[in-house]
């Protein structure tokens, strides 16, 4: 039988524990995995209320760290028209197909809207817009950062993206 100063610490261990665990619990830093670190998603910024125009919420993250991108178009010569469009991420990785449905940080999807309307999700970082898809005048293509769980990714309570301006000629 162990003697009584041999139970003693760790009776005060877990009685110490049960009085601070409060909604944290004892011994697993608040993540519920007992300390350990599994390498799963932790809990990647605040969803807000406030949506896109398609429904998508917010998920506001801080500047410093945050993903960011940029968008390179270039005009197609040649009967087809249409221009090269490049996404450039910072901080950010396309999820491949069949990812599962959550945020984890620097990961997700890129949107293409053109003049406010949905175009395409492209699955990398290399889109062609077709010259048929333009009427004459001016555009505005968007690229905006969505996490795998369909939140959009927001600094400042603003959308991370960048929009570039197209003008088609006849």
């Amino acid at each position: 039988m162990p003697s009584l100063p041999s139970l003693r610490a760790p009776a005060v261990a877990l009685l110490t524990c049960a009085l601070l665990a409060g909604a944290a619990g004892c011994g697993d830093g608040g993540d519920g995995r007992g300390g350990r670190d599994d390498g799963g998603p932790r809990r990647v910024g605040e969803v807000l209320s406030r949506t896109d125009a398609e429904g998508h919420h917010y998920r506001r993250v801080p500047e410093e760290g945050a993903p960011e991108v940029g968008l390179i178009v270039k005009p197609q010569t040649g009967p087809a028209g249409g221009w090269e469009v490049r996404v450039r991420v910072r901080r950010f990785r396309l999820s491949p197909p069949g990812t599962p449905a959550r945020a984890v940080e620097g990961h997700g999807y890129v949107r293409l809207y053109l003049d406010g309307r949905f175009l395409a999700r492209p699955r990398s970082v290399d889109y062609r817009l077709p010259g048929t898809r333009l009427h004459r005048g001016t555009h505005h293509l968007t690229a905006r950062l969505y996490a795998d769980d369909h939140t959009v990714w927001a600094v400042a309570d603003k959308p991370v993206e960048a929009t570039a301006d197209l003008t088609a000629s006849p």
